[in-house]
């Protein structure tokens, strides 16, 4: 198995080439450049000119997609225009908190998907199942921004149970006092991202526990006399489970993309936010790392479901 991951590595070498031209020549096809933001009352057009100029902007788009990968190779991302700091310590100041907001997502979508979908499985066809199925349904078809400025408007600023900005207090001084404003802070999109991101788990795994319902190693089990309990703990439960694994690398990297929105709306100091900031302020250094980044992300999602998928079902070979 370990050759055919080296593989599946080695093959994702052209794809992140194809990637990394198709992220730099979108970006420079957008409209304006980094340095129309800087124009003033006070600015020279020739002190802008020299800007261009001096950071090759007028270069072939090869020789600057060419110059933009040798800086990569070498740990530099460029500078951003908009903050005036080097990109990569900029992305790392902001991954902290979209890699603790989607791990919070994850763990309370798995809590409430699982159970959601084990019961609608279980009690297939009955106004319990039908219930599930339409908060599925509805969860599906709802757009995320709709939902998550409901979200906002109810419980942080109708009941004012949760913050709406920002990922800390500045009244937080003390280490527990940080860390239970951070927890504060990350509540409420944690748990409106995760209302919306259990559908596919919730319909998958109704759909494995019907299907194993129907197995012949349950009826045999039945057959036997075994109760209906011990039946659906101990074959229906840990085998409908298994696909699920599957989804794991896929929410994984799903939920750091999906942040975009729910970090806009939040005024949450994420990677979301910065992609968001950089795209309004033309900043290409910014946008292309980040892009770049959610589709790494994105192919070592799908990595990591086929390999925890191998693991945790012995019937299951990567190919």
């Amino acid at each position: 198995m370990w050759k055919v991951i080296l593989r599946r590595i080695l093959l994702m070498i052209p794809e992140l080439v194809i990637l990394s031209l198709l992220v730099f020549l979108l970006a420079k096809l957008m409209p304006g450049d980094p340095f129309t933001g800087m124009v003033t009352p006070q600015t020279a057009p020739e002190q802008i000119e020299a800007l261009r100029v001096q950071s090759g902007f007028y270069d072939p788009w090869y020789v600057q997609y060419y110059n933009w990968i040798v800086r990569m190779f070498h740990g530099d991302l460029g500078m951003s225009y908009q903050f005036k700091t080097p990109v990569g310590s900029l992305i790392l100041s902001r991954m902290g908190n979209t890699l603790w907001l989607s791990l919070m997502t994850l763990i309370l979508s798995y809590a409430l998907a699982i159970p959601l979908g084990l019961v609608a499985g279980r009690y297939e066809n009955t106004k319990l199942d039908k219930g599930i199925m339409i908060y599925t349904f509805v969860a599906y078809a709802i757009p995320s921004f709709v939902f998550y400025l409901l979200g906002v408007w109810f419980f942080g600023y109708k009941l004012r149970l949760f913050p709406t900005s920002g990922s800390v207090s500045v009244e937080a001084v003390s280490k527990v006092g940080y860390f239970l404003s951070r927890l504060d802070h990350m509540i409420l999109p944690a748990c409106l991202m995760a209302l919306l991101s259990v559908t596919a788990v919730v319909q998958y795994l109704r759909s494995e526990v019907i299907d194993n319902k129907n197995q012949d190693y349950v009826r045999t089990a039945q057959a036997k006399g075994v109760t209906e309990k011990k039946v659906f703990t101990n074959h229906i439960f840990r085998n409908s489970l298994l696909p699920i694994a599957a989804f794991l690398g896929y929410s994984i990297t799903g939920l750091l993309g999906g942040s975009i929105f729910i970090e806009q709306i939040f005024n949450y100091p994420g990677m979301g936010l910065l992609f968001m900031d950089s795209i309004m302020n033309r900043d290409y250094s910014v946008i292309t790392d980040l892009v770049l980044l959610y589709g790494i992300l994105t192919l070592i999602g799908s990595l990591l479901s086929d390999i925890i998928l191998s693991f945790v079902d012995p019937r299951v070979r990567i190919e």
